[in-house]
C-alpha cells in the first residue's frame, strides 16, 4: 500500500537525495567550474558569460514549466546553474575586485535570505516535498545561492588561505561528509544536514576538477580545462542516461514487483 508519504514523494519536481544524486551533484561542480574557465579563456567573456546567462534562464523555464521531475531535464538545469554561478562568482572577484572572503559573506548572507523567505511562506525547507511551483522557485533560488557560495569559499581556501586545490579538495571532502555522517548517527536534522552537505559539494567538485585541469605553477596536473570537461561530460552523460532509462522501469526502481 502506498503511505502518504509516497505519494507526495512520486508528484516531487526535483530529484530525491541517493547515491546517484549526491554523484551527479559533485560531478556538476567540477564539470561547471572547468567549463567555466574553458568558455571564458577561450571566447570573449562578454558574449560567454550573458549567452551563459541565457542558456540557463532557457532550461529553468523548461524545468518549472514541466511540474514533474525528469532526470536529463532537472541535471541540465542543475548543471547551467554551476555553470554560470561559477562564472558570476568569477566576475566578482576578476572583473570587479571583491575579494574571496567578502563574496563569500556575500553569498552566505544571499543564502539565508532565500531559507529565510522559505521558511517563512512554506513551512518548510524539505526538497521531499517540492510539489508546487513556488516551492520549486525557492528551491533553484537557493541551488543557485549554494553553487555560487560554494565557488567563492572554494577559491578563498585554495587561493586566499594557500591551501591549494587538492588540500581544499580533502577539506571539503571530510565537511561533505560530516553531516551525512551525523544523520546516520543520530536520525536527527535531516533537512539542516541536506542542505549543509549540498553547500560543500561545490567547493568539493570545483577543488577536485581545478586541481586536474590547472597548471603545475599553480598546485596542479595540468590536464587543460577543456579535456577535462570533455571527461566529465561523457560521464555525465552517462550517468543520467542509466538515470532517465531507471525512471523508467519500476521493476529497476523497486528490485521487484510493486504492490499497490
Amino acid at each position: 500500500m502506498r503511505t502518504s508519504r509516497d505519494r507526495v514523494r512520486s508528484g516531487n519536481r526535483v530529484a530525491e537525495p541517493g547515491a546517484g544524486f549526491w554523484a551527479l551533484k559533485i560531478l556538476t561542480t567540477g564539470m561547471g567550474e572547468t567549463t567555466s574557465d574553458f568558455l571564458v579563456k577561450s571566447f570573449a567573456p562578454e558574449v560567454v558569460v550573458p549567452a551563459a546567462f541565457l542558456l540557463l534562464l532557457l532550461v529553468l523555464i523548461i524545468q518549472l514549466r514541466a511540474h514533474t521531475y525528469h532526470p536529463a531535464r532537472y541535471w541540465t538545469t542543475a548543471l547551467m546553474v554551476s555553470v554560470f554561478g561559477t562564472m558570476a562568482a568569477d566576475v566578482l572577484h576578476v572583473g570587479i575586485g571583491v575579494p574571496y572572503a567578502v563574496s563569500t559573506a556575500l553569498f552566505a548572507a544571499a543564502l539565508a535570505v532565500v531559507f529565510i523567505t522559505w521558511w517563512r511562506t512554506e513551512g518548510t525547507l524539505s526538497v521531499h516535498e517540492i510539489t508546487t511551483g513556488r516551492r520549486e522557485r525557492f528551491y533553484w533560488a537557493a541551488v543557485m545561492a549554494t553553487f555560487a557560495l560554494g565557488t567563492a569559499a572554494g577559491d578563498f581556501s585554495a587561493a586566499s588561505l594557500g591551501l591549494g586545490y587538492l588540500g581544499s579538495g580533502f577539506l571539503f571532502l571530510v565537511a561533505f561528509a560530516v553531516p551525512g555522517l551525523i544523520f546516520l548517527v543520530t536520525r536527527r536534522a535531516a533537512i539542516a544536514t541536506f542542505w549543509a552537505a549540498y553547500v560543500m559539494t561545490r567547493p568539493l567538485g570545483a577543488s577536485f576538477a581545478d586541481w586536474f585541469a590547472v597548471p603545475g605553477a599553480r598546485g596542479g596536473l595540468d590536464l587543460g580545462a577543456g579535456p577535462v570537461s570533455g571527461v566529465l561530460l561523457m560521464v555525465f552523460i552517462g550517468t543520467v542516461a542509466v538515470l532517465a532509462i531507471r525512471s523508467r522501469s519500476p521493476l529497476l526502481l523497486s528490485g521487484g514487483a510493486q504492490t499497490d
